[in-house]
């Protein structure tokens, strides 16, 4: 199955297909004439298929390195950025050369991020390997590293050659991190296809979904490049897809990266936002209580617990969703439709301060 995602000046396509990973070097010599291409992953996902794309790379004639940082969170860093950048230079890497982003959303908006900053700007392809990566960060051509203040805040607007999504690769991923796609998913159906929503409270858990995965991998990917088709600098139809994601970053940076991942921390950020909007009037009533229900069936939290919400609310003050006193934020009209809207910061803390802290893990 195959989307391209189109601009005025550019196109790539993602392709979906079981088993992909295995024939990635017919894929890249669509894309790629023959070059020196750096494979960047995380050392855990390069145990598992950093030589299978090496070697189906230099089958085909590209001069292939593998460059491996640590997994987590902390890696997404201008640290670990300035690493690579001195590892591209003693490699020789030219601006006529790529990269290859192979592991989940870390690596993905780490490399993205080298690859639109180094020498200017060097091509880069995504082969995302987490449900998280394959739904939603791979898409878009946003690139991020974090600061010790807070969570993506350097980064560009950079778009991939192309994205490769085997789901296949799911088997080899962890529960947890297979919840935290799903946590996506569930944002995806809730912020725009209630026909979706539907779908993923049919699965019966998340083996069930690892049955036929592709439809809601495929239907995710569709609303996401609908979207940034129409917005790719984040100016204002793109911001319906942070639901839950003002209140998730506070909640990642202040309990520090890795208590809580990105799709937990999302999860609860979407929870709580919806009992907040359903309690003003402008959220259909009992859309909380089905959210947080598809919510727990993966076992995701709905809370936090041993976090300040003092805390919370001044890494929101941070985020780049911050206007003044107030923030802007999506709420859900009812499942499938979302909308944006502002809150003062200080009846956001009020409700957070007055929420118990009691987190599903």
């Amino acid at each position: 199955m195959k989307l391209t995602v189109s601009f005025e000046d550019r196109s790539y396509d993602i392709t979906i297909q079981n088993g992909l990973i295995k024939q990635c070097g017919d894929w890249v010599t669509k894309i790629w004439s023959c070059r020196k291409v750096i494979i960047v992953s995380d050392k855990n996902v390069a145990g598992i298929y950093g030589t299978l794309v090496q070697k189906q790379l230099e089958y085909k004639g590209f001069e292939t390195h593998i460059l491996t940082v640590e997994p987590g969170e902390k890696t997404k860093s201008l640290q670990t950025a300035e690493q690579l950048f001195s590892q591209f230079l003693d490699l020789g890497l030219t601006r006529k050369d790529g990269l290859i982003a192979l592991g989940g959303g870390v690596v993905g908006d780490l490399v993205g991020f080298v690859a639109s900053t180094y020498q200017r700007g060097v091509p880069f392809l995504q082969i995302p390997t987490t449900l998280l990566a394959q739904i939603d960060s791979s898409i878009g051509g946003k690139t991020a590293v974090n600061l010790s203040q807070g969570k993506n805040l350097v980064g560009t607007f950079y778009q991939p050659d192309g994205v490769l999504i085997d789901p296949e690769t799911l088997n080899t991923l962890p529960i947890r991190h297979l919840r935290e796609g799903l946590a996506e998913a569930i944002k995806y159906g809730a912020i725009a296809d209630v026909n979706l929503f539907e779908k993923i409270e049919s699965l019966a858990d998340e083996a069930d979904f690892l049955t036929q995965p592709i439809p809601i991998i495929y239907r995710c990917c569709e609303i996401k490049k609908e979207i940034v088709e129409q917005d790719e600098r984040d100016t204002g139809l793109r911001f319906l897809l942070n639901f839950g994601h003002t209140i998730g970053h506070g909640i990642e940076q202040v309990a520090g990266y890795g208590k809580y991942n990105h799709g937990e921390a999302v999860a609860i950020g979407m929870s709580q936002i919806t009992r907040i909007t359903e309690k003003r009037g402008s959220t259909q009533l009992g859309t909380a209580k089905r959210l947080g229900k598809l919510i727990k069936k993966f076992n995701l939290p709905l809370t936090y617990a041993s976090v300040s919400p003092n805390e919370i609310a001044n890494a929101m003050t941070r985020d780049k969703k911050g206007q003044g006193s107030s923030l802007k934020m999506v709420q859900l009209k009812e499942i499938g439709q979302a909308d944006l809207f502002s809150i003062d910061k200080s009846e956001l803390l009020d409700f957070l301060l007055s929420t118990p802290q009691e987190g599903v893990l």
